[in-house]
């Protein structure tokens, strides 16, 4: 027998210790809610990621891609004869942009990203990329999903499917595009047959109030102890619902939705309100759209979502097919001081070798300019056409090694021809990076197992650090 005292302690520790012991579960199964349950298959240095989407295409010879030849062909037919990709081309365009050397790596940055190069010994040029068209539709979905012409799930909705989030009151994938939808819209973070609470959450970066860049985060009719005991109340019927029918995907990710929805009304506001940023940080990154959008992607992933998309504007905002210089400028006018923020920002709060940026478009652009077309150029022959043959993307923080550059295109910069890199095997590297093995991340569908990288893919190596 035990006194009174004694008996109250007792419990006293034992609730404390239930409660401690629930609190452990939950931290464990936040950072491990995806299919592979917190068993990586190998190490994995990336937690996150960030995706820096240049949509539209941006010219690699352009930017990061420094090629001598192609000034030197300027004006001249290719030495590699006429080059076609998806229409007519002439002549051999030199690039308009001044390139030089930067970090102990030397690596040669066009002066349009003369903030980011300061970054260069921290980041991984592959001058090799290569898709399979030249049109951004069928491209935009290989590199977003792995495949350009079926319903797939997109990279970000695979990574949230087998890693989970590490935060409750947030999306798992968030994808940010300001003033509307990049082409083919919602296809680029669909979940496709992957259960639905796995695909993005879309954001139109364009607006500043939280009300509206949040719509609906929060109620101006039911004080928030009311909307619970409605959520409750809506739970339970539609438990009594799913009863009868077992395994609806449709309706778990729909009460999954909701209970999201709830949870995020206090968190989400506070993640993506950047006036909590100190003036000197909100400066580093710009006020603009990409720049705040940029900000927030930092402090969505300071939070744990696991996969952050950001795009540089609707439409295809870097498809110069004319006026490229101009069209250029400007918009890595708006990106190059963003992306250099965010690199400083990252290893500030000791984030960077835990985020995997990756930056690039669907594909590059022809060292050669395009012949003028009805609906396009207007005879201005000062632009390029799409380029899928050879292309850059590069990467940074997360395991990769930095002050490099794998493959390379030829010497005018129109196709890869060594150590060529698919979009596929871009996948399969960022999912190692990840600690995940692209062959064994699967989904039962339809009578096959289907992974991201179909039947192809290999990781490159000479990224891994």
């Amino acid at each position: 027998m035990i006194n009174r005292r004694e008996c109250l302690s007792r419990c006293g520790f034992g609730l404390g210790a239930m409660a401690l012991a629930d609190l452990l579960v939950r931290d464990s199964a936040q950072a491990s809610d995806g299919v592979l349950s917190g068993a990586l298959h190998h190490p994995g240095k990336a937690k996150y990621v960030i995706h820096l989407f240049m949509n539209g295409g941006p010219s690699h010879v352009d930017t990061f891609d420094y090629k001598p030849e192609l000034n030197r062909f300027a004006g001249k037919t290719a030495p590699n004869g006429n080059l076609k990709t998806e229409r007519p081309t002439g002549v051999v365009l030199g690039s308009p942009f001044k390139f030089k050397p930067y970090g102990e790596s030397g690596i040669h940055v066009s002066e349009l990203f003369e903030n980011t190069a300061k970054h260069i010994d921290d980041i991984c040029l592959i001058h090799s990329m290569h898709a399979d068209v030249p049109n951004h539709e069928p491209s935009l979905m290989l590199m977003n999903t792995g495949e350009s012409r079926l319903v797939r799930p997109s990279v970000g909705s695979w990574l949230s499917y087998g890693l989970g989030s590490e935060n409750d009151n947030l999306p798992s994938f968030v994808t940010m595009c300001p003033g509307g939808y990049p082409i083919k819209e919602s296809q680029n973070w669909q979940n496709a047959f992957l259960p639905g609470k796995y695909q993005a959450t879309y954001v139109d970066s364009s607006h500043r109030q939280i009300d509206r860049l949040l719509e609906n985060i929060r109620s101006e009719l039911v004080a928030k102890p009311d909307q619970r005991d409605q959520l409750d109340f809506l739970a339970d019927l539609n438990r009594r619902h799913a009863a009868s029918r077992p395994h609806d995907a449709a309706l778990e990710s729909r009460l999954d939705s909701f209970e999201l929805a709830y949870r995020m009304q206090s968190e989400a506001a506070d993640a993506f309100d950047t006036t909590r940023e100190p003036q000197s940080i909100r400066e580093a990154y710009g006020e603009h759209d990409f720049g705040r959008q940029t900000l927030i992607a930092r402090r969505l992933v300071e939070r744990g979502v696991r996969y952050v998309q950001l795009y540089t504007g609707a439409g295809q905002p870097w498809d110069n097919h004319d006026d490229l210089e101009t069209g250029h400028r400007n918009l890595a006018g708006q990106v190059d001081r963003p992306i250099a923020a965010l690199l400083d920002d990252l290893k500030r709060l000791g984030l960077f070798e835990e985020t995997l940026v990756i930056w690039g478009g669907e594909f590059g652009r022809t060292p050669v300019v395009e012949m003028p077309r009805d609906g396009a150029n207007q005879g201005k022959m000062n632009g390029r056409d799409h380029n899928h043959w050879g292309f850059t993307v590069w990467m940074a923080g997360g395991g990769v090694k930095g002050g490099q550059t794998v493959g390379k295109t030829d010497d005018i910069g129109f196709q890869s021809v060594e150590n060529r890199v698919h979009v596929h095997d871009l996948h399969a590297t960022m999912l190692h990076l990840m600690g995940i093995d692209h062959k064994r991340l699967t989904y039962r569908y339809a009578g096959r197992d289907f992974r991201l990288t179909d039947v192809h893919g290999r990781v490159v190596d000479e990224v891994l650090a």
